[in-house]
């Protein structure tokens, strides 16, 4: 049995033993321990090396604010991940774990040489030391300083592990499982309401399960833990997430939830995912993140057996664990001493109690001494001795007047320290609620708050018990009935609770010159106390700054240990208050989170989603070959056997031309467009009028950026005078809804307008061709078809098929054409009713590559393929589309910049190669003379080709330099085979006339 480990003491089973490695020496620990708790018991302290002075270093604390405990985790092949915390890891048997950023060993450590010359890695080195001679860079600093950055190493192979995601809405969310958080939820649930419980530990009772001697309402503490915890779990509107740890919280009390599901376990499920990422919408949320113990900050804080107090409790009370057997405790705070206590009478020889303050409560005094603890009160601590772990401490008096008397020296094998709580308000920062400054208690606390939340408990500095009971009940109780349930709060009485009190404390005061002394700010990144100072001598006046310079509280951990202290010694160090050195700023994710947890299911042959249409199972079933637009999967072509690409699209032009085809078009992006001020909106985003379009009407919609340039195109309905049907190109869907958010919540915030996206609600069939009203009318309720009463570009609601339809009549073929718009639900069920309706008509369905050449055959434009950033409407031929009489729309001031009207611009023309068989290649360039000297003048480049079974011959569509000033002449288009010459002509080659369209 380990000297360190106190049978039958802590939550653990001490029945249960749990076999485990580290750096390849095998250990055991209990059930229910965490490595760190596992590796204490077993007396090892030193747990790594520090990221620059390569120092040794050991476990600071015993949550997920540790800085230090950073540790390389092997579960296998492909599941090993480095920087885990050791202090929330759970061992199980033949885990296996490995220290970091060391070698060849982590006692001895060839990167510990940076310690002794520590002077030249001062704050900002990096910026300083590299800048000569400039041509090292690239060939020698740049190398070295990647070779030496980073901790662990990275997995070298695919990650084995699977990871889900959920989406849940609830009346209440409570974050931490604390004394408040666990009567916030309980009282919450009592009303009635949905109530979501998180707490990143395994076991719910936060502080409680490291301070177990108060009672509460007559019952100790873990014995009401356990009354409470039960009371919860028999609640079904309850539910209790544990290893959950709340991310990030963002607008509208949309909170992100990792939840660690298999972590802990020795032998994985089969199919089990090892994290879930919950996405929880909460009406209403009560953080109860409690608080976090600050260091002290003094010369050689920082070795190992060196760790916070209130931790050294923790890992006594919960876990069974003594961190030494001879410790010495220094504080400014009187929760420290109640560690001492503890360790006392758990058979430990507490050497001494260091604190700060000259006058500490009497009540703590005489059980100190009642215990046989020695106090030292108005004494500092001023240096520590041992290289892997502590040895011996430097203690000083310290007069009234701030000066440091002669030095004594305390043996020790533990150093357990406190400089009082820091509430945790990470979360409440996300959301950019308001931080208030105490100075009286030297902390920041929650103020005005942006989203449906309240703060509860020590994270809005309740340190008492009691009190952090009786406002989690009250938080619980109110965030019920602000969610519309009835509820009150309940009563808490606590005995035996002792209230503790302490004044925070900058840097101790030593006596070893400032210079020399090693006192750590940020563990994680070698930050001292001098490095504050120093980038505050160099000009850095704001904490933002001298978080940048000196890299404090940049590390994984972000700070939680070392931001205040930081925040202290600066605003020493500019002689101004804390609050106007200002804070830093707190950002998601709370914890180092997996990228397979964000990542969830988007992985392998799920991490680009291939969406499909209601209809493209039927497509499938005919034997359609696909090819990928956007992020949808569509029909390139229908094969019939024995036919290459080239014999189907032939055929599918021909039977389209000649009588009837039908395309799956559902995946143009679809935008509801609602409201009173619906036509102004489209008259500022669209080039074209629209406020007098009538309802029923089509409209060409072309819509530009602020540079004047072709964005998105696309057909758009009026429905009734305050709502358009606006569809988009299919890769264009979601950029056009972000831009329209983006004016309408940014420029013009005064109108009452709603945009929706509709894209997947919608299954869209075009149907083309002579035969398409023939086809449709029998089945269609509702709507006169004939061509007076439902001319081109009309849109009519009405049925189809028995169900409800949105028909439009318009052509991208530039036959008769008609666009079937039915709920998605019912795509397949038409498409199959006028397949095989439109059978006696020799119905042809068919795919993008046809859609494609019969669009070119008349000139129709498909942005992101014709344009490329740089054509305007003018040098599409789309000058039209612009409303002439409009004072302004997006993008109209750009198109009068001289550069867009010059006469060589670019423009989109037609061609027709001198051999009628030969196809250009897409993207082919084009040049005027052949014969000039290379690099040759390219004047423009191919946009579309095809051949066209309508034509029997090839055509191409091309961007040219002043293109239609050029039609009747003659261009090159270098292609590997040879150069093939071609004749700019118009746009349209089929049907210039429109005639088809009126059939």
């Amino acid at each position: 049995m380990s000297t360190y480990r106190v049978s039958g003491k802590g939550r653990v089973d001490h029945n249960r033993p749990v076999r485990f490695t580290f750096n390849g020496e095998n250990f055991e620990g209990r059930q229910g321990d965490t490595l760190a708790s596992a590796l204490l018991a077993n007396g090892v302290h030193l747990i790594g090396r520090s990221f620059k002075y390569h120092r040794p270093r050991g476990f600071l604390s015993a949550g997920s604010e540790e800085p230090n405990a950073l540790v390389g985790v092997n579960r296998g092949v492909g599941r090993a991940e480095p920087n885990t915390r050791a202090t929330v890891l759970e061992i199980f048997d033949g885990l296996n774990t490995v220290s970091q950023n060391h070698w060849p060993s982590l006692k001895r450590d060839v990167g510990a040489i940076n310690d002794p010359l520590y002077m030249l890695f001062s704050a900002g080195f990096y910026y300083k030391t590299f800048m000569w001679p400039k041509s090292f860079w690239n060939k020698v600093y740049e190398p070295i300083i990647r070779g030496a950055a980073g901790l662990g190493k990275s997995p070298a192979v695919p990650d084995p592990d699977t990871y889900a995601s959920r989406y849940a809405h609830c009346d209440v969310l409570v974050v931490g499982s604390g004394p408040a958080g666990l009567v916030a939820a309980l009282e919450a649930g009592k009303s009635g309401a949905k109530v979501i419980l998180v707490d990143e530990s395994p076991e719910f009772g936060g502080s409680l399960l490291g301070e177990p001697d108060a009672e509460i309402n007559h019952l100790s503490a873990w014995d009401w833990l356990l009354e409470t915890n039960a009371a919860l779990a028999a609640m079904k509107n309850v539910t209790l997430l544990n290893r959950t740890t709340a991310i990030g919280y963002y607008h509208q009390n949309f909170v992100g939830l990792c939840q660690r599901l298999t972590d802990h376990l020795s032998e994985l499920p089969d199919g089990a995912p090892r994290e879930r990422l919950w996405k929880v919408r909460a009406k209403q949320v009560v953080l109860a993140q409690g608080s976090i113990e600050k260091p002290l900050v003094f010369d050689g804080n920082d070795r190992p057996g060196v760790m916070l107090a209130g931790s050294a409790r923790v890992y006594l009370n919960r876990y069974g664990v003594k961190v030494g057997n001879l410790p010495v405790v220094v504080t400014s705070h009187d929760s420290a001493w109640l560690a001492a206590f503890d360790m006392a009478q758990a058979g430990a020889k507490v050497a001494a109690i260091v604190d700060i303050r000259a006058r500490v409560p009497n009540y703590f005094v005489k059980r100190a001494r009642a215990l046989g603890i020695e106090t030292l009160c108005g004494w500092t601590i001023s240096g520590t001795k041992g290289r892997h772990r502590v040895t011996s401490v430097r203690v000083n008096p310290v007069s009234a007047g701030g000066h440091v008397g002669p030095a004594r020296t305390i043996a020790c094998d533990a150093l357990l320290m406190s400089g009082g709580w820091t509430p945790s308000v990470h979360l409440f920062s996300h959301t950019k609620g308001k931080l208030d400054w105490s100075d009286e208690r030297q902390m920041f606390l929650p103020g005005a708050r942006t989203e449906d939340s309240r703060c509860a408990g020590a994270g809005n500095g309740k340190f008492g018990l009691e009190e952090s009971l009786m406002e989690g009940a009250s938080a619980g109780a109110a965030a019920a009935i602000d969610a519309g349930f009835s509820a009150s709060a309940g009563s808490y009485s606590v005995e035996g609770e002792v209230l503790c009190i302490g004044a925070s404390n900058r840097e101790l005061p030593s006596d070893r010159s400032a210079s020399w002394a090693k006192a750590f700010v940020d563990f994680q990144n070698d930050v001292t106390a001098k490095d504050i100072r120093l980038a505050v001598r160099e000009g850095f006046k704001s904490i933002e700054h001298i978080k940048r310079y000196t890299t404090t509280g940049m590390a994984t951990d972000q700070g939680k240990t070392s931001n205040m202290n930081g925040l202290s010694i600066a605003s020493d160090a500019v002689k101004r208050p804390s609050p106007s050195v200002g804070l830093t700023t707190f950002r998601p994710p709370y914890t180092p989170t997996t990228f397979g947890a964000f990542a969830g299911y988007n992985r392998g042959d799920l991490f680009e989603v291939t969406r499909k249409t209601a209809i493209d199972s039927w497509a499938e079933e005919k034997g359609a070959v696909y090819e990928p637009v956007s992020l949808w999967r569509r029909a390139w072509y229908f094969s019939k056997q024995g036919e290459d690409m080239h014999q189907a699209v032939a055929r599918e032009c021909r039977a389209t031309r000649q009588s009837l085809g039908m395309f799956d078009a559902s995946t143009l992006g679809k935008i509801e467009i609602v409201g009173p001020d619906a036509a102004e909106f489209m008259n500022r985003m669209y080039t074209n009028a629209w406020t007098k379009l009538a309802p029923g009407r089509l409209r060409y919609g072309l819509l530009l950026g602020e540079d004047g340039f072709i964005r998105d195109d696309g057909v758009i309905g009026r429905l009734s005078t305050d709502r358009f049907h606006v569809t988009t190109t299919t890769g264009g869907a979601a950029r056009v809804l972000a831009m329209m958010e983006d004016y309408l919540q940014t420029e013009w915030p005064d109108l009452k307008v709603w945009l929706t996206s509709t894209t997947e609600q919608w299954a869209v069939i075009a149907l083309n061709g002579p035969n398409a009203r023939k086809l449709i009318e029998p089945l269609v309720e509702g709507i006169d078809l004939a061509n007076e009463a439902f001319p081109h570009m009309s849109v009519a609601e009405g049925r189809i098929c028995g169900v409800p339809t949105r028909l439009f009549r318009v052509s991208f073929t530039g036959e008769l054409g008609f666009e079937v718009n039915v709920p998605a639900r019912y795509g397949r069920a038409v498409w199959e009713a006028l397949y095989d309706a439109g059978r006696k008509y020799g119905i042809t369905p068919y795919g993008t590559e046809t859609m494609h050449v019969l669009r070119a055959e008349k000139g129709y434009i498909i942005v992101g393929q014709d344009t490329d950033g740089t054509v305007t409407p003018e040098d599409a031929s789309l000058a039209w589309a612009i409303g002439k009489t409009k004072p302004d729309f997006v993008g109209k001031r750009s198109l009068t910049r001289p550069d867009m009207l010059m006469a060589d611009r670019k423009q989109l023309v037609g061609l027709l190669t001198s051999d009628p068989k030969t196809v250009l290649e897409e993207g082919a360039q084009i040049v005027l003379d052949p014969n000039q000297k290379v690099p040759m003048k390219m004047v423009g480049h191919v946009t579309s080709s095809y051949w066209s079974e309508t034509l029997g011959r090839s055509i191409a569509l091309a961007i040219v330099e002043g293109g239609r000033a050029k039609e009747g002449q003659t261009v090159h288009v270098p292609m590997p085979d040879k150069t093939h010459s071609a004749e700019i002509v118009g746009m349209v080659f089929v049907d210039p006339e429109n005639k088809r369209l009126n059939v």
